[in-house]
């Protein structure tokens, strides 16, 4: 398969801003309140203290969610000379992270947000891990030659033969760290299930509103790629409220349709166990059409045929099975 780019960050238009409304299931509208800006939010973590209050409330937060702390209890943890003092730098964070109530404190939603992304090592570590050689070939050369490395949060998958890079994305340290050698398995199940998500029109990131189109390959990623695939096109999978993009081989944006999945289940095939970066040589796709793009990705087990109808908005429009028995 061709690269799947790096996810690229940034404001798109049409998204929604802070004062819109949110549109619910029923006649009603959701309330959409404005906390605080941005700058006094981040403004508010900027301290040794109030970053140990919200890493001791994540503490005391299990499976059925926050779980209330008296202020007595924090202050005893919190190593503070004075209860004022603290009472300070706690005041800083409710609204914002904490709410308050008259038995203690309890984490918002953005606080144990922002507990867990630092508990992940994502904002204070940099993990460069050495190369991990996979057993998967290379789908361009077929040599045996693939590696996985991390160099600062970002794994790149590669073909040390050919010389070309088939995936490059970001991975929490905590996910290097965590696995060691056996990264490169959890990198595959993350990403593939964030992709599922991004393809079925919600962002991995923010669970908002994500929209696809089909699109010419980036210059990087067109010089990657075989003269023979000259023509091919990308699935990019666009976020409207936090902006960001996946671009990906169409095939990726299809993997979890219901028609491929019952494929190769009925061929006792699983494609969850082949990883994205080389779901098979089976696999084919067709630009049948420019304006508007269009494609066919066909995909053949055992003589039998399943091909997909991808329109401009990289949604699947047909299905078409044929069989080896006729």
């Amino acid at each position: 398969m061709d690269e799947v780019d790096e996810p690229s960050m940034g404001r798109r238009g049409g998204g929604p801003d802070s004062s819109a409304s949110i549109a619910s299931p029923t006649t009603e509208t959701a309330r959409v309140e404005r906390v605080s800006d941005p700058s006094d939010a981040f403004q508010a973590l900027g301290n040794e203290i109030r970053m140990d209050i919200i890493e001791t409330m994540l503490e005391r937060t299990d499976g059925d969610g926050p779980s209330r702390v008296a202020f007595s209890t924090l202050f005893e943890e919190s190593g503070v000379d004075t209860s004022a003092g603290f009472a300070y730098h706690i005041e800083q964070l409710v609204g914002s992270y904490l709410h308050h109530y008259d038995d203690g404190y309890e984490l918002t939603y953005a606080g144990e947000r922002i507990a867990r992304a630092i508990a992940t090592g994502a904002y204070t570590h940099r993990v460069d891990q050495p190369p991990v050689e996979l057993e998967d070939p290379c789908p361009f050369c077929d040599r045996r030659e693939l590696e996985a490395r991390s160099t600062d949060n970002v794994v790149t998958i590669a073909c040390d033969d050919c010389g070309r890079s088939l995936l490059r994305l970001g991975f929490p340290p905590a996910g290097v760290e965590g696995h060691g050698d056996g990264f490169p398995e959890a990198f595959d199940r993350h990403h593939r299930h964030r992709l599922g998500l991004a393809a079925d029109g919600v962002c991995p990131d923010c669970s908002g509103d994500v929209s696809g189109r089909l699109v010419t390959p980036s210059p990087s990623v067109a010089d990657e790629l075989p003269a023979e695939y000259d023509d091919h096109v990308q699935a990019e999978l666009s976020c409207h409220c936090c902006g960001i993009e996946f671009r990906c081989p169409v095939t990726l944006a299809v993997l979890d349709h219901p028609a491929v999945v019952s494929f190769y289940h009925e061929h006792g095939e699983d494609l969850s166990d082949r990883p994205i970066w080389n779901v098979g040589h089976e696999w084919a796709e067709t630009v049948l059409s420019e304006e508007p793009l269009a494609v066919r990705v066909v995909t053949e087990l055992d003589g039998d045929v399943l091909a997909l109808y991808v329109d401009e908005r990289a949604s699947v429009v047909d299905v078409q099975r044929s069989s080896a028995d006729g």
